[in-house]
């Protein structure tokens, strides 16, 4: 039952991006694009889903399991650190050349939209790249972002 709910919550969350044109690259292009012509409704967008995320999550903090029956982990304060800002550089980087983050690109790819099947390969690799590079490291950047 929890797969499923997990799966329409997934799909509401598709639906909803897609409504709000944000699995539409030049919009999220134009959106960073401050000093051009910029579109300010992606601010917009975020602000609706902030507006919605905070109350749900200060529930659940006070709840130790979910209305599904599942744990809710505890939130595990993390160190701003070297790896959580070159990941972020990285990211924006990515966001800046491709108007894609992850949630819109997995429905691009959904749709069979080649750009952003591109941008889920190379985001796979990045991830994995990660991964290896933890190994490679003896999972230093574990142990140093309080992961381990």
């Amino acid at each position: 039952m929890a797969l499923l709910i997990s799966l329409l919550l997934g799909l509401t969350f598709g639906v909803g991006l897609i409504l709000a044109g944000m699995t539409d690259p030049a919009k999220v292009l134009a959106f960073l694009d401050v000093a051009g012509n910029w579109d300010p409704s992606l601010a917009l967008v975020m602000g609706g889903a902030i507006g919605v995320a905070a109350p749900a999550y200060a529930l659940a903090r006070r709840r130790r399991t979910s209305w599904l029956g599942t744990p809710v982990p505890a939130a595990v304060p993390a160190a701003i650190d070297s790896p959580l800002l070159v990941g972020s550089i990285i990211f924006g980087i990515g966001w800046g050349l491709s108007g894609f983050c992850p949630g819109p690109a997995l429905v691009g790819l959904g749709a069979a939209y080649q750009p952003a099947t591109a941008f889920v390969i190379a985001m796979v690799f990045g991830m994995e790249a990660y991964e290896w590079l933890l190994v490679a490291r003896g999972n230093q950047f574990k142990v140093q972002s309080g992961e381990a």
